[in-house]
Protein backbone atom coordinates (compact mmCIF):
# COMPACT_ATOMS: atom_id res chain seq x y z
CA UNK A 1 0.00 0.00 0.00
CA UNK A 2 1.37 3.07 -1.01
CA UNK A 3 0.28 6.52 1.17
CA UNK A 4 0.43 9.79 -0.65
CA UNK A 5 1.92 12.31 2.72
CA UNK A 6 4.16 14.87 2.71
CA UNK A 7 7.79 13.72 3.46
CA UNK A 8 8.87 16.61 5.18
CA UNK A 9 6.45 16.83 8.25
CA UNK A 10 7.33 16.23 11.59
CA UNK A 11 3.60 15.81 12.87
CA UNK A 12 0.59 14.48 10.88
CA UNK A 13 -3.51 15.20 12.03
CA UNK A 14 -5.45 12.10 12.28
CA UNK A 15 -7.73 13.76 9.86
CA UNK A 16 -4.17 13.77 7.22
CA UNK A 17 -3.49 9.54 7.98
CA UNK A 18 -7.97 9.32 7.70
CA UNK A 19 -7.67 10.79 4.00
CA UNK A 20 -4.29 8.96 3.60
CA UNK A 21 -5.32 5.40 5.23
CA UNK A 22 -8.62 5.80 3.21
CA UNK A 23 -10.41 4.78 6.50
CA UNK A 24 -12.17 7.07 9.17
CA UNK A 25 -10.52 8.58 11.70
CA UNK A 26 -12.66 6.72 14.71
CA UNK A 27 -10.67 3.95 13.12
CA UNK A 28 -7.35 5.12 13.72
CA UNK A 29 -8.49 6.34 17.47
CA UNK A 30 -9.36 2.63 17.79
CA UNK A 31 -6.28 1.29 16.79
CA UNK A 32 -4.46 4.13 19.16
CA UNK A 33 -6.46 2.33 21.84
CA UNK A 34 -5.63 -1.05 20.91
CA UNK A 35 -1.95 -1.57 19.53
CA UNK A 36 0.73 -0.12 22.23
CA UNK A 37 3.21 0.52 19.41
CA UNK A 38 0.68 3.52 18.73
CA UNK A 39 1.94 6.73 20.86
CA UNK A 40 0.83 9.96 19.26
CA UNK A 41 1.37 12.80 20.74
CA UNK A 42 -1.47 14.95 22.03
CA UNK A 43 -1.74 19.01 22.20
CA UNK A 44 -3.39 20.73 25.04
CA UNK A 45 -6.79 20.86 22.97
CA UNK A 46 -6.04 16.91 23.14
CA UNK A 47 -5.42 16.46 19.27
CA UNK A 48 -3.53 13.56 18.30
CA UNK A 49 -0.58 14.64 16.13
CA UNK A 50 1.51 11.61 14.50
CA UNK A 51 5.43 11.37 13.98
CA UNK A 52 6.14 9.73 10.73
CA UNK A 53 7.40 6.76 13.19
CA UNK A 54 3.98 6.10 14.26
CA UNK A 55 2.68 6.47 10.12
CA UNK A 56 5.03 3.41 9.82
CA UNK A 57 3.31 1.55 12.30
CA UNK A 58 0.21 2.40 11.71
CA UNK A 59 1.28 1.38 7.99
CA UNK A 60 2.08 -1.87 9.23
CA UNK A 61 -1.12 -2.42 11.28
CA UNK A 62 -3.23 -1.86 8.21
CA UNK A 63 -1.22 -3.94 6.04
CA UNK A 64 -2.04 -7.19 8.67
CA UNK A 65 -5.26 -6.34 9.74
CA UNK A 66 -6.84 -4.75 6.19
CA UNK A 67 -4.61 -6.71 3.83
CA UNK A 68 -3.74 -9.76 5.29
CA UNK A 69 -6.86 -10.13 7.04
CA UNK A 70 -5.48 -11.23 10.56
CA UNK A 71 -8.11 -10.77 13.79
CA UNK A 72 -6.46 -7.92 15.90
CA UNK A 73 -5.50 -10.48 18.75
CA UNK A 74 -3.79 -11.96 15.46
CA UNK A 75 -2.10 -8.89 14.86
CA UNK A 76 -0.77 -8.12 18.47
CA UNK A 77 0.38 -11.36 18.51
CA UNK A 78 2.08 -11.08 15.87
CA UNK A 79 3.57 -7.95 16.50
CA UNK A 80 4.44 -8.95 20.17
CA UNK A 81 6.17 -12.68 19.50
CA UNK A 82 8.11 -11.13 15.81
CA UNK A 83 8.21 -7.58 15.98
CA UNK A 84 11.96 -6.72 14.84
CA UNK A 85 11.88 -9.45 11.76
CA UNK A 86 8.61 -8.63 10.94
CA UNK A 87 8.71 -4.97 10.73
CA UNK A 88 12.00 -5.75 8.79
CA UNK A 89 9.91 -7.66 6.40
CA UNK A 90 7.27 -4.90 6.34
CA UNK A 91 10.35 -2.40 5.54
CA UNK A 92 11.81 -4.30 2.43
CA UNK A 93 7.97 -5.02 1.13
CA UNK A 94 7.41 -1.20 1.36
CA UNK A 95 10.30 -0.63 -0.75
CA UNK A 96 9.70 -2.46 -3.23
CA UNK A 97 6.06 -1.63 -3.77
CA UNK A 98 7.80 2.17 -3.94
CA UNK A 99 9.91 0.84 -6.63
CA UNK A 100 7.30 -1.08 -8.17
CA UNK A 101 5.07 2.28 -8.51
CA UNK A 102 7.79 3.75 -9.81
CA UNK A 103 8.65 1.55 -12.40
CA UNK A 104 5.18 1.51 -13.99
CA UNK A 105 5.21 5.28 -13.87
CA UNK A 106 8.32 5.16 -15.96
CA UNK A 107 6.66 2.40 -18.52
CA UNK A 108 3.62 4.68 -18.98
CA UNK A 109 5.57 7.63 -19.57
CA UNK A 110 7.53 5.85 -22.65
Amino acid sequence: MHIDLPKDKLYYSIGELAKAFDVNASLIRFWEKEFDILKPKKNAKGNRKFTPDDVKNLQFIFHLVKERGFTLEGAKTHLKENQKKTLDKFEIIRKLENIKTQLLNIKNHL
